[in-house]
């Protein structure tokens, strides 16, 4: 298994004694991927891979509880827990000219529209509306931008590069 492989989810515990286990997303295809057929990695974290197949999904309280096939008990299945689920690079979609996969922005540099350097993007939270990019400054506290149109002005994923406009009081000390 030499593929490139992307996370979409995290396995944070078993749900019954039937296989299933409830996965957290970390992805904006939540649905997609983890429809009936998808096919996903397991990696632990010792790195062992198994390669899965989604039997059933269904979303309870922002968490999908998930039962791939030729999995149908509890006791198959524990040894997953605290691992994360991936999918192989071949089955991502297209994206539209202004969307990126987490991964594609995920350590992007960050600098504002006068070409000061502010960071590296380290996680991506989605509170609601909007997502925010949390900043990583070396010499400063973190610093969360709210990923709108007035602020994100530039995303060039090949050059790992953001360009903002820093609205009043987001980069108060």
């Amino acid at each position: 298994m030499d593929q490139i492989l992307h996370t979409v989810g995290e396995i944070v515990n078993t749900h019954g004694i039937r296989g299933e286990l409830k996965i957290v997303p970390h992805t904006d295809f939540a649905e997609e991927r983890f429809a009936k057929g998808s096919k996903l990695v397991i990696v632990a974290s010792n790195g062992a891979k198994t390669e899965v197949t989604v039997q059933s999904s269904r979303l309870n309280k922002k968490v999908y509880i998930i039962l791939f096939k030729d999995f149908t008990n509890i006791n198959e299945v524990e040894k997953f827990k605290g691992s994360l689920l991936k999918i192989d690079e071949k089955y991502q979609d297209d994206l539209e000219d202004d969307e990126y996969y987490y991964h594609e922005i995920i350590g992007c540099m960050v600098e504002t529209e006068e070409g000061e350097q502010l960071g590296e993007i380290i996680e991506i939270l989605s509170p609601g509306a909007n997502d925010v990019w949390v900043i990583n400054r070396p010499k400063n506290k973190q610093l969360l931008i709210p990923v709108i149109d007035d602020v994100v002005l530039e995303v060039d994923v090949a050059n790992k590069k953001v360009i903002v406009s820093l609205m009043e009081g987001l980069l108060d000390e």
